[in-house]
């Protein structure tokens, strides 16, 4: 079956990359975190949130990759870029990364964007993340995606 064109994107860059994973575009929505976990049969903490946020004084695109189980501080990014991190809206995500919001995949966007890769997604051996439509997934090991994002680890996850 041939893919969706957003999704045919990322699995170009997955293959460009070296890597035989596949992207699969699946008939159930996995645009939340618990669609998408649900689809694909997993924990929610295996599932990657990519968050476009938009830099207050510069304006330029930060991507931070979060677990699906966490809500993420945007304090502690601000405190790793010296500036303040503003909701980014549709128009402002398609141009940075040619995907349209939730679909964003982890990879294959517009763009480099700096990336911030939650240390939580370290404690699975595999995870999903979004393949450029609000259908279609890919699996990785986090070590994978963090060496192809070549993202910042942090801890950014919100207490409580």
């Amino acid at each position: 079956m041939e893919l969706s064109p957003s999704a045919g994107r990322v699995q170009r860059a997955l293959e460009t990359s070296g890597l035989t994973l596949r992207v699969v575009e699946l008939p159930a929505s996995t645009r939340t975190v618990v669609e998408a976990a649900r689809a694909v049969g997993c924990e929610i903490g295996q599932i990657v949130k990519s968050l476009i946020f938009k830099t207050g004084r510069s304006e330029r695109p930060i991507l931070v990759l979060a677990s699906g189980a966490n809500r993420v501080d945007e304090k502690k990014i601000e405190a790793h870029i010296g500036e303040e991190l503003l909701k980014a809206d549709a128009n402002f995500v398609r141009h940075h990364t040619g995907f349209a919001i939730g679909g964003i995949p982890p990879i294959a966007h517009a763009q480099k964007i700096e990336t911030f890769f939650d240390e939580d997604l370290l404690q699975y051996g595999e995870i999903w993340a979004a393949a450029g439509t609000p259908h279609a997934v890919f699996q990785i090991a986090p070590t994978e995606l963090l060496r192809l994002t070549e993202a910042k680890v942090e801890k950014i996850a919100a207490a409580g």
